[in-house]
C-alpha cells in the first residue's frame, strides 16, 4: 500500500515476528505501546499491530529501518526486559537515525512543512519562516538553540512546545531554568523561599506558561513537581531524563554553566535553550556561555541553531524599530573601533 503525504512517498509493509509469543510480544510494545511510540517518533514511521502482526507505514528507508529494529528488539526480548531507555539506547548505537539522515541528504523538518501547536488551550500557528524552521526543528531535535531579540517568540514557542510534549506523554516534566543575573540593577535581598527568590527572573516563562493552561493548572502542575523551578546553578550533578527542559536568558550564563547545563540532558529529554547575545549581563569581561556555545557546537549533528532578527518581532512595531535602531548603533560603534588602512601611493 502507498500514500502521499505532503508531497513524500509513503509505503506501507507487513511484517509477522515469529515465533508467536505473547510474553515477548508485550516486552517488545512496552506500555500502552510506548517502546512502538518512541520508535514512531525516532524514526518517523506509524507503526500499527495485532498480535504479531504489524503494518510499518513512511518513506521507503525510514520504513526499513524501522522494520530491521522491530526485529533485532524482538530477539532481544526473549532475553532482556526493554525500557524506554533500553531502546533509545538501541537506536543510538545501532546508527539507524544517523543512516536515513545522512541518506536523505536533507532532514525531513528542514522541509519547510507547516506546522502549529496544541498547547493547553491555545492552537498556537507560528508568524514567518523563521518561526516555523525553529518549531521544525524543535519537534526533531534533542538540543536547541534559539537566538534573537526579544519579542520574536523564541521564548513563547519554546513553552508552547514543552506544554504539547507534556500533554502527549512524550515527557514527563517540564523545567524551567535561568541564570539569575541581574539585569543592571542591584535587587538586594529577596524574601522567601527559593522558589520565591527566582520567580521574577522566570515570570516571561510563567506568563505564557498562565496563557496556555491558566493559572489554577500550573499552580497543581508545580505542586506534584510536574513542573519544575530551578536556578542553573542548581542544576549541577543531575541528569534529567524524559523531561523538556527549557534554559532561558541563556547570554547571561558563563562559558561553564552552558557545559554543565548541556550536559544534563538525558534519556527521551528535549532541550531548547533562549537568548540575546546583544543583552550580556555578565560582570566584568566574561564571556557568555551562548556565545562560546555557537562557536564550539555549530557543527555537531543533532543540534539545532535558529537565528531570529528584527523582521520575526511579533511585538508593538516600535519594537522592530527600536531593534534595528541599537544594531545600527552598535554597527557604527564597530565601524569606528575597526581601524582602516589605506595603501599610500
Amino acid at each position: 500500500m502507498t500514500a502521499t503525504v505532503n508531497g513524500t512517498l509513503e509505503v506501507s509493509q507487513q511484517l509477522i515476528l515469529e515465533p508467536l509469543d505473547n510474553i515477548r510480544l508485550v516486552n517488545l510494545c512496552g506500555q500502552l505501546d510506548e517502546h512502538l511510540r518512541l520508535i514512531e517518533r525516532r524514526l518517523a514511521v506509524q507503526i500499527a499491530n495485532r498480535s504479531n502482526k504489524f503494518k510499518v507505514t513512511g518513506k521507503p528507508e525510514d520504513r526499513d529501518a524501522a522494520i530491521a529494529v522491530l526485529k533485532s528488539l524482538y530477539e532481544e526480548s526473549e532475553k532482556n526486559v526493554l525500557d524506554p531507555q533500553k531502546i533509545h539506547l538501541f537506536l543510538q548505537e545501532s546508527g539507524i537515525e544517523e543512516e536515513i539522515k545522512d541518506g536523505a541528504g536533507k532532514l525531513e523538518h528542514e522541509s519547510g512543512e507547516d506546522v502549529s501547536l496544541l498547547a493547553g488551550r491555545s492552537l498556537i500557528k507560528p508568524r514567518g519562516k523563521n518561526q516555523q524552521d525553529y518549531l521544525n526543528r524543535v519537534l526533531h531535535h534533542d538540543i536547541n538553540f534559539g537566538i534573537g531579540p526579544a519579542g520574536t517568540g523564541k521564548t513563547f514557542l519554546a513553552v508552547a512546545c514543552a506544554v504539547q510534549a507534556l500533554e502527549r506523554d512524550q515527557v514527563r516534566r517540564i523545567i524551567l531554568t535561568r541564570p539569575a543575573v541581574e539585569a543592571g540593577e542591584n535587587l538586594g535581598f529577596l524574601p522567601g523561599d527559593l522558589s520565591q527568590k527566582i520567580d521574577p527572573y522566570l515570570r516571561p516563562l510563567y506568563d505564557a506558561l498562565y496563557e496556555m493552561l491558566g493559572f489554577e493548572k500550573v499552580s497543581k502542575l508545580m505542586e506534584r513537581n510536574i513542573l519544575e523551578v530551578a536556578p542553573l546553578a542548581f542544576m549541577r550533578g543531575r541528569s534529567l531524563n524524559e523531561s523538556f527542559i527549557i534554559l532561558d536568558e541563556a547570554q547571561n550564563t558563563t562559558c561553564e554553566q552552558m557545559k554543565m547545563f548541556l550536559t544534563r540532558i538525558g534519556f527521551g529529554s528535549t532541550a531548547i535553550v533562549t537568548g540575546d547575545i546583544t543583552q550580556i549581563d555578565l560582570p566584568g569581561s566574561r564571556k557568555s556561555g551562548l556565545n562560546h556555545a555557537l562557536e564550539v557546537l555549530g557543527k555537531v549533528k543533532g543540534i539545532s541553531f535558529t537565528h531570529f532578527n528584527s523582521k520575526d518581532v511579533v511585538r508593538h512595531e516600535l519594537v522592530k524599530r527600536i531593534v534595528d535602531a541599537y544594531e545600527k548603533e552598535d554597527k557604527d560603534k564597530q565601524a569606528k573601533v575597526t581601524p582602516s588602512f589605506k595603501r599610500k601611493k
